[in-house]
């Protein structure tokens, strides 16, 4: 089993753009997750969704920021918790932005997936895509 998601998006749109759609809570709501993400080294902050029995997860992602390079790397860790109140699922999501031509490109990288959590991986491989394109919507939309 794959352990780890990697995925490139290309945007028209500069690095700090993109940048803020990462670090802004109000607009991080926009394309994932309600949240309360403050963008300082250390800050613990979640993610919530509705419960997700079928994966036995209570839709509450608890993330750490682990690195910051501004305009250029974000870092933090991603637990679930299950049902029963255990962290069923323990990863990492890494952020990589880079200039591109004229805009930007996108790197992610979410690791640290296990066996257990096969049916998480295979839900969050699409979930990355489609959240991903509500980001790149709603960056059109303000151009």
């Amino acid at each position: 089993m794959k352990t780890e998601i990697e995925n490139e998006w290309v945007f028209e749109q500069k690095p700090n753009e993109v940048w803020e759609y990462l670090t802004k809570s109000e607009l991080i709501a926009l394309w994932l997750m309600p949240n309360n993400f403050k963008l300082i080294l250390g800050h613990e902050f979640q993610f919530n969704t509705n419960p997700i029995p079928s994966l036995d997860l209570d839709g509450v992602f608890h993330c750490k920021i682990i690195e910051i390079i501004p305009l250029q790397r974000l870092v933090y860790s991603w637990k679930g918790v299950s049902g029963n109140g255990d962290f069923s699922l323990d990863t990492i999501v890494e952020w990589n932005l880079v200039e591109h031509n004229n805009g930007a490109k996108l790197i992610l990288k979410h690791s640290g997936f296990k066996e257990i959590n096969f049916a998480i991986f295979t839900g969050m491989t699409d979930g990355w895509q489609k959240n991903i394109q509500k980001m790149l919507n709603h960056l059109n939309t303000t151009k």
